[in-house]
């Protein structure tokens, strides 16, 4: 089982920049595929990025490409995902996953994926 930790979510203007980072328990963290998936106010948790467990494959939704980087370090257990030109429709409840499925897989969330308590982003216009 592992355990996540978000952290880094807070208010920022747009155009701003926001680094989220995760912290995750257990001695196998490098053979789960993570991610980070937001919810927004009134809508469903939705994929953003998602990295395999070594870090060498990436997917990232159409709505962030080219303005977030998901990462990871296996030797500190933790995942980060570098959001800049941040939009006001970036504004939501930012969670950190982790699943024993691929990284591919994993953009479609199943309930016995594992999840943190979520941070919060904020981003005024």
């Amino acid at each position: 089982q592992v355990q996540l930790v978000e952290s880094g979510g807070g208010l920022v203007q747009a155009g701003g920049s926001l680094r989220l980072s995760c912290a995750a328990s257990g001695r196998t963290f490098s053979t789960y595929a993570m991610g980070w998936f937001r919810q927004a106010p009134g809508k469903e948790r939705a994929f953003v990025a998602t990295i395999s467990g070594n870090g060498g494959i990436r997917y990232y939704s159409d709505s962030v490409t080219g303005r977030f980087t998901i990462s990871r370090d296996n030797a500190k257990n933790t995942v980060q995902l570098q959001m800049n030109s941040l939009k006001p429709e970036d504004t939501a409840v930012y969670y950190c996953g982790a699943s024993t499925r691929t990284a591919q897989s994993m953009r479609d969330m199943r309930p016995n994926d594992y999840w943190g308590q979520g941070t919060q982003v904020t981003v005024s216009s």
